[in-house]
């Protein structure tokens, strides 16, 4: 067995809103014993650092949803015995925490206009919440069957959770080294409510930013965002429309349609997680 198959790779692929951001900082890099691989430059130069690296354990974590085929397999590659790891939420959860960053980033179409599942419509399409494709990317190009995890049950204990990812991956942490508060802050209906309204007048959008005076255009966008989303906290509730950001009946019309979805995935975690 050469150097490099007597190493072991764990690859963290996401998927993005199921408290990646949260295990990226506040929980790997307390994890013993395992060289952990996040941020650029490191990320890109991942296959390079394990082949001159010295540990025994590897740990990439990035998060992905319709990047993640052309980045799994650039990592399967070179270490096709990589043990991927991934994290779901119940589609619809997750499909409105998705709308939720775009509202607070400025974009200000409705939810039916981001996710439609009549017209298959808008910044996700119906594929992109077919997650066991995800599972089946996988499978395709790593030998190791994936780690299936999900988000529910990281909230409901996280101590448990981040124990059975130690112990799938070798390692050990300390509990009291790992802060139980969220990485990113959350944002109430109003919040978001009140930074769409700004965001019709003034575009903060951070990928629309011109590259000229990039930096001081996004100072700029950033305080305007932030401000909003602070001040609006203290604004009469009567300054507001009653009508929900998301409609919930819409968001069980999602949940429905992807349940078959979501219980394979649950099936194939019961059937296949060590």
């Amino acid at each position: 067995m050469s150097k490099s198959e007597s190493k072991q790779i764990f690859f963290h692929v996401g998927l993005g809103k199921t408290a990646s951001s949260y295990l990226q900082y506040k929980v790997f890099p307390y994890f013993k014993n395992i060289e952990y691989i996040h941020r650029n430059p490191r990320y890109l130069r991942a296959a390079e650092i394990i082949a001159k690296g010295k540990s025994e354990r590897y740990l990439i974590s990035r998060e992905f949803d319709v990047q993640m085929e052309r980045e799994v397999k650039k990592i399967a590659d070179v270490y096709p015995e990589t043990k991927a790891i991934i994290l779901f939420r119940q589609h619809d959860s997750w499909i409105a925490s998705q709308y939720r960053r775009f509202v607070k980033n400025g974009y200000t179409f409705p939810f039916n206009e981001f996710f439609n599942l009549e017209k298959d419509q808008g910044m996700f399409k119906k594929d992109n919440l077919s997650f066991y494709n995800y599972i089946k990317i996988l499978e395709k190009h790593l030998n190791p069957k994936p780690i299936v995890l999900f988000y529910d049950d990281l909230r409901k204990d996280p101590i448990a959770f981040f124990d059975y990812i130690a112990r799938q991956i070798g390692t050990t942490y300390n509990k009291k080294d790992i802060s139980l508060k969220s990485k990113h802050s959350s944002y109430n209906e109003q919040q978001l409510k009140a930074i769409m309204r700004v965001s019709k007048k003034i575009d903060i959008r951070r990928h629309h930013l011109k590259k000229s005076f990039y930096i001081f255009r996004r100072f700029y966008t950033n305080m305007i965002r932030y401000s909003t989303l602070y001040v609006s906290k203290y604004l009469p509730g009567s300054w507001f429309s009653n009508e929900p950001l998301i409609d919930p009946d819409y968001l069980k019309e999602v949940r429905d349609y992807y349940e078959e979805d979501y219980q394979k995935i649950l099936e194939y975690a019961r059937k296949n997680n060590p």
